[in-house]
């Protein structure tokens, strides 16, 4: 009975209606989800929006039921549609798990890395280096983004990242390269001394952070030292900052690394404690057994680490 049974099971004819679908089906359905449209979803895959509505309603007939309601504010999921999104979430988070790990794969300092910087970190620090690496590892390519955000590398918008920060997120690993110093700089032009204290400085035009550049401690420390009314230029990107100070517009804090670097700016203060930081190189767990992330992120480490003088920047006042 047992056999007889077995063998049933194995010549029995495929049930020629079943559907199953793809993993791009689940991709459609997790862009509606996410956008909450049809016209978000076509945008997010790079089809157009005719197409979504087909695939969505081919899906929904295959299955014999609704995916999602339609109502004025867009497109919510029903049960079954809310169930076949959270799939697709976690088929996409298993997805992005293998890439990494296969991307672990490599022998040798070859391939591409995404490295992900801020825009005064590259211009003041990173070029030279980068160029140096480039010329001791010829195999890889450096693909760099400039963001004052933290792309996320958990979905691989980028393999790694240098960034200041003294609160690195937890699900990432790296390894800090420096402390920061920051102090105030102003032009020449303006025939400004060095001070020891920063209250001498109150009756100065100071240019600031603007507030989509995130610098909290910096707000707090104006704030103490009564800054803030005497500010008179905001600006959200440090090269920003670093061009107002330039044009005579005012004094303002500046990372010791790029302030000093320029033969007009006076370095007005020594490095404010309150306001140093660390620089770190991040990357996602899984990569760290990639042999061209090490490279990158060992040459990093001694280099940087070797100009921590400079980084941290040098007392003017005595």
């Amino acid at each position: 009975m047992q056999k007889r049974t077995a063998k049933t099971i194995a010549t029995a004819p495929r049930n020629s209606n079943r559907s199953h679908l793809a993993w791009s089906d689940f991709e459609v359905v997790l862009a509606i989800a996410e956008s909450g449209s049809l016209s978000g979803a076509s945008r997010q895959l790079g089809v157009s929006h005719a197409t979504v509505f087909r695939r969505l309603g081919n899906m929904e007939r295959r299955l014999g039921v609704k995916l999602f309601a339609r109502n004025r504010s867009g497109y919510q999921p029903t049960p079954a549609g809310e169930e076949l999104a959270e799939t697709a979430r976690m088929m996409d988070q298993a997805a992005l798990a293998a890439e990494r790990k296969v991307a672990g794969r490599d022998l040798e300092p070859s391939g591409e890395i995404w490295l992900t910087t801020t825009d005064s970190l590259l211009m003041g620090l990173l070029a030279p280096l980068l160029k140096e690496f480039r010329q001791q590892n010829p195999a890889i390519v450096l693909d760099v983004a400039i963001s004052n955000q933290l792309f996320n590398l958990t979905r691989r918008e980028a393999d790694v990242a240098v960034r200041p920060s003294n609160r690195p997120p937890d699900n990432l690993v790296g390894r800090p390269l420096n402390s920061i110093g920051q102090a105030v700089y102003g032009h020449t032009s303006l025939g400004l001394k060095p001070v020891t204290d920063i209250r001498e400085l109150i009756s100065q035009p100071w240019v600031g952070a603007g507030p989509r550049l995130q610098d909290a401690k910096l707000e707090q420390w104006m704030e103490h030292h009564g800054l803030k009314a005497a500010c008179v230029y905001r600006v959200d990107t440090l090269v920003g900052i670093l061009s107002a100070i330039r044009s005579g517009m005012g004094v303002g804090v500046l990372p010791c690394y790029l302030g000093d670097q320029q033969p007009d700016l006076v370095q007005l203060s020594d490095p404010i404690a309150e306001l140093e930081y660390d620089l770190w190189f991040l990357m996602h767990p899984d990569l760290r057994g990639v042999v061209r992330i090490h490279a990158l992120m060992d040459f990093l480490t001694t280099v940087i680490r070797s100009q921590q003088p400079a980084l941290a920047g040098l007392p003017v006042t005595g």
